[in-house]
């Protein structure tokens, strides 16, 4: 996802702002039917007219909803100095108002009012707990960030978008159990960011113990990627996949051909390494391993640099 865009559409639904206090009164017959649409609620940065729970006050009395079905929370009052504990509040205050809630996406947060490495943010299994029947979570920032260890049967969707994971939330993401859960995304970045985690914090979700129905799993943007690709070589996981996805990170030769002489791929659907430092031999060798077995093979090198200068991953600050 483009970090400078707000998200357009989410748990396949289009994505309306609901509008600002300066925009006048709204009337329930002016706006789209409650779920018909994911409701993004946010407020200004620097100088808000209204605090964020006190927009979402207005929605809750504004819309029905009862039968809201995806919420996607903007900007609150200066992200990069506070994070959402009032946010977050106020949706679990409003768990009883929101039972047809299904997906939520804290931090839809863009460059222009945040670089995503000064988000800051919370216990995210907070709405988790909250909200039991919630299918899909989308989290963007990673100060701050909380994944308490939890069991919830309904979750099928995780994406953590960070430029720097702690290895603390990465920890807390291993040890839930979650049964349906069939998509894992994480954005590791790197330690100049906070994203100290390593291949034994990924432990847990490599040996797919707590994940029975993971399909997709994607362990992005990190500045230790053939590391990952060595450990994710040899991971129980993998066998039961869909899409592998590698993609955003400092990927080299070395993480391409511990990917090669690890578990076979051939079943996988698609290989995304996009965003790579791979030498021109070693992306026809993958292509060649792969792509005569049906495997759709992304190694573009994307927006990395040619070997040889220093090397980032896709998202940084």
């Amino acid at each position: 996802m483009n970090v400078g865009e707000h998200a357009e559409e989410f748990h396949g639904l289009p994505v309306f702002e609901f509008p600002g206090l300066g925009e006048g009164p709204v009337e329930r017959a002016s706006l789209p039917a409650a779920d018909a649409v994911a409701w993004r609620i946010g407020v200004d940065v620097w100088e808000p007219e209204e605090q964020w729970e006190e927009a979402f006050a207005r929605f809750l009395d504004t819309v029905d909803a009862a039968r809201v079905r995806a919420l996607v929370i903007g900007t609150w009052w200066e992200p990069y100095e506070m994070g959402p504990d009032e946010v977050l509040a106020a949706l679990v205050g409003a768990r009883d108002r929101l039972p047809s809630l299904r997906a939520l996406f804290l931090g839809d947060i863009v460059r222009d009012e945040s670089e995503v490495s000064w988000i800051k943010q919370g216990r995210a299994t907070d709405l988790l707990e909250a909200f039991p029947a919630v299918e899909e979570l989308r989290v963007r920032g990673g100060i701050g960030l909380e994944f308490a260890p939890l069991r919830q049967e309904r979750l099928r969707e995780l994406v953590v978008e960070t430029a720097g994971l702690p290895a603390e939330a990465v920890r807390g993401v291993a040890a839930c159990e979650f049964p349906g859960l069939a998509h894992l995304e994480l954005w590791l970045g790197p330690s100049e960011w906070g994203g100290d985690a390593s291949v034994e914090d990924l432990a847990p979700i490599l040996s797919g113990e707590r994940l029975p129905a993971l399909t997709y799993l994607g362990l992005c943007n990190s500045e230790i990627q053939d590391e990952v690709c060595a450990a994710v070589a040899s991971a129980p996981v993998v066998t039961g996949l869909e899409v592998l996805d590698l993609s955003m990170g400092v990927l080299t030769d070395e993480g391409a051909a511990a990917l090669l002489d690890g578990r076979s791929l051939t079943h996988l659907r698609r290989l995304d390494l996009s965003h790579n430092y791979l030498s021109e031999a070693m992306r026809a060798r993958l292509r060649e391993a792969l792509e005569p077995a049906g495997v759709e093979v992304n190694v573009e090198p994307g927006s990395a640099e040619q070997p040889g200068n220093r090397r980032f991953v896709a998202v940084g600050e």
